[in-house]
């Protein structure tokens, strides 16, 4: 594998060269994997971001070192991909937690500020 030059897009025939995988596997991986979607200028060349040359090689790996099976790698990614979603979202649910929980405590101290300043009233 080629050293890769730090950018913020790639070619596909730069990819080709740091990935060492022909640009046709490129395209219908494209086709195969519905997490590597490069961007396209307006002429219609694909520009790969540093996260879709780094999938690429990820990929490469599933299926050629690790002898995966398309589908066995597009489960793999889905699993990995879910793991990080989780990670994100119990870290994202623990937050709203902390502000629901916040959100209540100030709303019974409101409650109980209007109730105490007009006696009679019940809430």
């Amino acid at each position: 594998m080629s050293t890769v030059p730090d950018k913020l897009y790639y070619r596909i025939g730069e990819v080709e060269t740091i990935t060492e995988i022909p640009a046709y596997v490129l395209r219908y991986w494209e086709s195969e994997f519905k997490l590597l979607r490069p961007k396209k200028n307006p002429a219609g060349q694909r520009l790969y971001r540093k996260a879709d040359l780094e999938l690429v090689l990820r990929i490469k790996s599933l299926l050629y070192e690790e002898r995966l099976t398309l589908e066995g790698a597009k489960k793999r990614l889905r699993g990995e991909a879910r793991g990080l979603d989780q990670m994100d979202l119990g870290l994202r649910g623990a937050t709203l937690e902390e502000v629901i929980r916040r959100t209540r405590t100030r709303l019974q101290a409101i409650r109980q500020r209007l109730a105490t300043s007009r006696p009679g009233r019940s809430s």
